[in-house]
């Protein structure tokens, strides 16, 4: 078995709950779901900022573990309402676009209320 590391986001929810914000085991990188929180604890108003957001948090934490964006080979998209479909999968080929993952969009309820999209991520990283 090959050795395992971590990111964490730095929430107590963590520890609490014994989970991390990724993981990277060999080549495979797993990125639980990130939510649309700004540093500030705030979330943007539109489902698009927000998938932007999960994006950003996503890139970090595949980057900190010596992935790409391009490593992405599956997104999963939690979103409340249909009506952001859309405007979330434009922000989702933004991101990942050329990577062409596959990608499945669930219809869900999420833990925040002003939460409208939630985003995990899984990376294969092939040496060049």
């Amino acid at each position: 078995m090959k050795e395992k590391k971590w990111v964490f986001s730095g929430t107590s929810l963590e520890s609490a709950y014994g989970y991390s914000r990724a993981i990277r085991q060999g080549d495979r990188i797993v990125v639980s779901g990130c939510a649309p929180i700004e540093a500030d604890g705030s979330s943007r108003p539109d489902a698009a900022g927000q998938a932007a957001r999960c994006f950003e948090i996503i890139r970090q934490a595949i980057t900190d573990l010596g992935g790409r964006t391009d490593d992405i080979i599956r997104t999963r998209l939690y979103l409340t309402s249909r009506d952001d479909l859309d405007a979330v999968m434009r922000v989702h080929k933004e991101w990942v676009g050329e990577a062409k993952p596959t990608c499945s969009a669930i219809i869900a309820e999420l833990a925040r209320p002003e939460w409208k999209v939630e985003i995990e991520a899984e990376a294969v990283c092939i040496p060049e």
